[in-house]
């Protein structure tokens, strides 16, 4: 018995890609994975993640072997395809290298930010303060993405968000799983405005500081989670 729970395919729109169904269907399990609704152990079945999808096993093939390569399931010999456990090594690790890049994004951006960047970055913060007076935790966490993406894309950087996406989906699984309790969101809304008053301000330094401190929050609520969820955490 598998534990594969109603799927669905993304549109070209929502996978961004605009590509093969094979990354259509490795773009819907992925998200899938990383919000928790293919939890860690979960076991997968090629089969009936292509029924639910709509497509032939062919494509979800590709998909799981890609899902492998990135670190979000793994193929036990005589036993199946199972979501791979969060691993708090590989989101320290991960972490370390978001930050390395996220920092040089930041300081680019206190030194060449537009007005109408820094527009845009406001009217993101007052869209996650109105989700967060929703108890919207999904939209929050979407325009905490479209924050960072922002940035990256703001200073001509969209490569290294590229880069991103490929290696922090396991830091968004425990994002996802911090909602809305280890993490109030009501101090990341904060963070994320400190960091464009300090970008608005050409302050590249406090960019820094205010980017270092907003990347560490998932140091201090990692061993709250893991602690409390011991059954979804490896190492």
């Amino acid at each position: 018995m598998t534990d594969t729970p109603e799927l669905e395919l993304l549109s070209d729109d929502a996978s961004d890609r605009m590509g093969r169904m094979g990354l259509r269907v490795f773009d819907s399990i992925r998200q899938a994975i990383v919000q928790l609704k293919l939890r860690p152990g979960n076991l997968l079945s090629e089969a009936d993640v292509a029924r639910q999808l709509g497509v032939s096993r062919q494509p979800v093939r590709e998909a799981f072997i890609k899902l492998a390569e990135v670190g979000l399931v793994e193929v036990k010999p005589q036993r199946g395809t199972f979501v791979k456990l969060i691993s708090i090594r590989q989101v320290q690790n991960v972490r370390f290298i978001r930050e390395a890049i996220e920092v040089a994004v930041v300081r680019k951006a206190a030194l060449e930010a537009s007005p109408k960047r820094l527009d845009e970055f406001r009217a993101l913060i007052e869209a996650q303060r109105d989700a967060e007076r929703r108890a919207d935790h999904m939209e929050f966490l979407r325009l905490d993405e479209a924050f960072h993406q922002t940035l990256a894309h703001a200073v001509d950087t969209d490569y290294a968000w590229r880069v991103l996406e490929n290696l922090k989906a396991q830091m968004d699984r425990v994002r996802h799983l911090s909602m809305p309790d280890a993490t109030p969101i009501d101090v990341l809304i904060g963070q994320h405005a400190a960091i464009i008053d300090a970008v608005s301000r050409h302050a590249p330094d406090e960019a820094e500081a205010a980017m270092r401190t907003h990347l560490s929050e998932i140091l201090l609520s990692l061993p709250r989670l893991a602690q409390a969820h011991p059954e979804l955490f490896a190492d």
